[in-house]
């Protein structure tokens, strides 16, 4: 765990900082597959291997939507919220896609958290999450990502 947080007060003492980063995750191909199906995103360039080998980036990739929907998870191991009793999210502000990833390529995240806001019952906090895959340089997704966590 990177960072800890007891209640509203303790989210407001983390405001403005980088809060670390998740364990590494490497994203299969049954993973991107189990995404395909579940969305009806079945685009030649996340799941036809051969077609994807002659194609623009030499492999199939990762569905951006994907890396996104790994926030939750991602972000649990990098944020300890005490005091709540459900988080759930909220919405995305801005989400950039800059990178493709390659699959079986790990990814991992990062949060720094920008604002704390009180809710009757709760908080809700803005953060930018940034997903970065091993070996590269330019991170793969950065989005500003709302929670709202009631107690």
């Amino acid at each position: 765990m990177s960072a800890e947080a007891d209640g509203v007060e303790g989210l407001r003492l983390l405001v403005g900082r980088k809060l670390g980063y998740s364990e590494w995750l490497k994203v299969t191909a049954d993973q991107v597959a189990l995404f395909a199906e579940a969305t009806g995103d079945r685009q030649w360039i996340h799941l036809d291997r051969e077609r994807a080998a002659a194609g623009r980036f030499g492999s199939t990739i990762v569905h951006g939507f994907l890396i996104l929907s790994l926030t939750p998870m991602l972000l649990e191991q990098i944020l300890e919220m005490r005091g709540f009793s459900v988080s759930v999210n909220y919405g995305c502000d801005r989400v950039r896609f800059l990178a493709p990833v390659l699959v079986g390529t790990q990814v991992r995240a990062g949060a720094t958290l920008n604002a704390v806001r009180e809710l009757r019952g709760g908080a809700e906090l803005s953060l930018t999450v940034v997903f970065q895959a091993r070996g590269s340089r330019v991170p793969v997704c950065v989005a500003q990502v709302v929670l709202r966590n009631y107690v």
